[in-house]
């Protein structure tokens, strides 16, 4: 009767705690979901950056006229003349997943707009990514660890900055599918399934489909596999949990356009092979092992290692002679700037020209991921009591992030999920014990006196005591003898029970100790949600498109950048084509529907080296070179009256080596002076006579009389000065953006006809009069 009554009361207590466990999940789904809508609700729902907009107009085209249309859709508004094949070119995962949010909303009559649907999926799927990390840290180390996780997540600032309202990138929903596909891995290695197994290889294929981050899984799972196996870790459970990720996981990928027979052909995917086939070399020797005797086992070993190095050196040596023929060793650019992070800089400078490409200094790490760093070291070492093959995968996991995240500032987004997970496993051991000890010295404390209380919170000395008489007991009941067999395995249950008791016991703090610790870690945790949410709120809500400024005189706002689409739009033709550095494509044929000769995709380095190459050139050469490409229109940004740092001028160095990569006679110390780079009175002649130059100082005399330029910090060294070839259209209110058009070619062709036209009439006349015989 006494044990129906305790399997009731635990059962009863497992059930409050799953439903208290399920109300806490949807907190921290609606806690990551809020956080993120500072943007909204300061400014207004517009979408953020730069690359978002081309998904977001992507989009718009598949809602608009169907997914077979947005397959086969070539667009020739960018890369004119070129143009690009989007269907074919694009990690499909963002657009696919927006636009079935758009169709399920309208079909229960909810009538949002593309664009609202755009600003709010990143908010939407910061919620799954949270509940994904639950279940990822609670197939490691349990529930309390899994919500503590969940929790960070919601709210950790590198996150955030990629997720925020109106933030409409790639990373939006790969950071979901990268957890998730964790967790499935972890879920089938844990129990074998099959079916979890499949699930894997979907959730991978999902990932995929989102982003070219997917090449982190697909290395990171065979390294845990190859671990395994080393230390002696191999099952049957490791074999299904990566056999079907690989077969059936390769062939889900190469259906996506963008990846194709990049799967099977490219260096990123040959780790996943390699272990793929040693797997599987593993898998028969235990076989054959289960089957003979040690005997004739050594035999068959002897026989399958000397087949297998044949095999592998066969397949080893077909992979050099397909690396070989590669020119980059069959890695990307951007793979081989992981590997290498100084191979950008020395050979592909459009890489190394954007920013998120750079690596992070050290308060970066504070600023993203706060006390958490501090948290990581002790969740490592819990990893490691007991070490599992779960546990093992996420300590491979945060060492690797920790890695690419030194290399590339744009990968602290995958070390935050790796971090958020160690932190909750360290979080949660460190509460267990602090209650722990707080609940097994708190009766005593009440039922003893003082002194005894005293004495038994310093209390190492009276713990042995207690376990000395506990021995004791013990040996008095095993000489008594027992009369019934119940009897007998009740007393057994109860001592397992109590031995258990007292090993728990043994791991007690002080009272004084853990109480005081525990106010400690809500210190810091309150410590890390007010950097949060300051974050979420200052740091990371702010729209590029739309920018904010405080000063005595209260909030400024600039909308310079719209109010020069805007003009685009309205002032332009249809077929225009406006030239601007490549950071302004997505947004010009976005926002003002134009044609644009390069844009943020970064496919054709000459075609960039060409702008690049206009832009550092004189403004004769100039013309000639947009003339060519069809320009009508130039856009620049400048930032020099207001102070706004990322500006053209800024980074007009990058212009110039990518420019000069391509066109030799563009050459970057031409631009300096004494190897510095100057826009005043000590700048080069080449630097004052270049395009760059001239569009972006035009006029500026006139604003304050002395060309002060406010984000160099210095006056201007040419300031009166005329252009000859273009003439300006447009400058917006705070001069940030502007935009020249291109002076029509003289026709002095048609001049020169006419004078010599006009000098053989003259001659005839002239002969005519002397001409004797008329």
């Amino acid at each position: 009767m006494a044990e129906t009554e305790t399997a009731n009361g635990s059962s009863l207590r497992n059930a409050f705690g799953n439903v208290l466990a399920v109300f806490i999940l949807i907190l921290i789904g609606v806690l990551a979901f809020s956080i993120r809508l500072f943007s909204v609700i300061k400014y207004e729902s517009v979408i953020h950056e730069f690359d978002p907009y081309f998904n977001y107009r992507v989009t718009q085209f598949l809602t608009k006229n169907g997914i077979y249309d947005f397959w086969n859709w070539f667009d020739d508004r960018t890369w004119y003349p070129l143009g690009r094949v989007i269907g074919g070119t694009v990690y499909p995962g963002l657009t696919l997943t927006a636009g079935t949010m758009w169709w399920l909303l309208h079909s229960v009559n909810i009538p949002l707009s593309v664009e609202t649907v755009c600003v709010f999926t990143a908010p939407v799927f910061s919620a799954f990514a949270s509940w994904a990390t639950y279940l990822l840290t609670k197939e490691v180390k349990g529930p309390g660890a899994g919500l503590t996780a969940a929790l960070l997540l919601g709210m950790v600032p590198s996150y955030i900055s990629r997720s925020v309202a109106g933030s409409y990138d790639n990373e939006a929903v790969a950071i979901f599918a990268l957890i998730y596909t964790f967790y499935l891995y972890i879920k089938t290695l844990n129990t074998g399934s099959l079916f979890y197994a499949t699930l894997n290889a979907i959730a991978y294929f999902y990932m995929v489909c989102s982003w070219g981050g997917y090449t982190f899984i697909i290395n990171l799972i065979p390294m845990h596999v190859l671990l395994c196996i080393v230390t002696g870790r191999y099952s049957h459970r490791l074999y299904i949990a990566y056999a079907p990720l690989v077969v059936l996981g390769t062939l889900l990928a190469a259906l996506v356009p963008v990846v194709g027979f990049n799967a099977v052909l490219t260096s990123e995917h040959f780790a996943s092979f390699l272990v793929f086939i040693i797997l599987h070399v593993v898998a028969l020797v235990y076989y054959i092992k289960g089957i003979l005797s040690p005997q004739m086992f050594k035999v068959a070993v002897t026989l399958v290692v000397t087949g297998g190095l044949a095999v592998c050196f066969a397949v080893a040596a077909v992979l050099v002679a397909l690396v070989a023929s590669s020119p980059t060793m069959g890695w990307s650019g951007r793979s081989l700037s992981l590997l290498d992070p100084t191979y950008a800089s020395k050979y592909i400078p459009i890489i190394a020209s954007v920013s998120e490409h750079q690596p992070p200094t050290w308060p970066s790490y504070f600023m993203d991921i706060n006390v958490l760093a501090f948290l990581v070291p002790a969740g490592i070492i819990a990893c490691f009591s007991p070490l599992s093959d779960a546990s093992s995968f996420v300590v491979l996991y945060i060492v690797m992030s920790v890695y690419f995240s030194g290399v590339m500032v744009r990968l602290m987004l995958v070390l935050a999920p790796a971090a958020c997970i160690m932190s909750g496993i360290a979080l949660s051991e460190a509460f267990d014990i602090f209650t722990r000890s707080i609940k097994f010295q708190l009766p005593s404390l009440t039922e003893t006196s003082p002194d005894e209380a005293g004495e038994s919170s310093s209390g190492n000395a009276e713990i042995q005591n207690n376990v000395t008489k506990t021995d004791k007991n013990e040996d008095a009941q095993k000489e008594r003898p027992l009369k019934k067999g119940k009897k007998k395995e009740k007393e057994a249950s109860a001592k397992v029970s109590l031995k258990s008791r007292i090993e728990k016991r043994l791991l007690v703090l002080p009272f004084e100790a853990s109480l005081i610790a525990l106010f400690l870690t809500v210190l810091l945790g309150g410590f890390y949600v007010v950097h949060c949410v300051w974050a979420a709120a200052e740091a990371y809500s702010a729209p590029s498109i739309v920018l904010t400024s405080h000063t005595h005189d209260g909030l400024h706002v600039f909308d310079d950048f719209r109010e020069a689409y805007a003009w685009l739009s309205h002032n332009t033709e249809v077929d225009d084509k406006v030239a601007s550095w490549w950071d302004y494509g997505y947004q010009t044929t976005a926002m003002a529907n134009r044609t644009v000769i390069v844009d943020n995709n970064t496919w054709n380095n000459t075609h960039i080296a060409t702008v690049g190459t206009a832009m550092s050139s004189p403004e004769k050469a100039a013309w000639e070179i947009y003339n060519s490409l069809d320009v009508k229109y130039v856009l620049v940004v400048f930032g020099g009256l207001v102070g706004y740092p990322s500006d053209d001028i800024n980074k007009f160095l990058w212009m110039v080596r990518i420019g000069g990569g391509e066109f030799p006679h563009i050459k970057e110390p031409d631009y300096l002076r004494d190897g510095q780079y100057r826009i005043d009175s000590q700048a080069t002649p080449t630097m004052l006579n270049s395009l760059m130059y001239k569009l972006s100082y035009y006029r500026f005399v006139e604003t304050d009389g002395k060309a002060y330029d406010r984000v160099r910090r210095t006056e201007i060294g040419k300031k009166h000065f005329k252009l000859t070839h273009f003439e300006e259209a447009f400058t917006s209110h705070h001069w940030m953006v502007r935009i020249y058009k291109l002076k029509a070619p003289k026709n002095r062709l048609r001049g020169k006809i006419k004078k010599s036209k006009s000098k053989t009439s003259s001659k005839r006349s002239s002969t005519a009069k002397r001409n004797p015989w008329q």
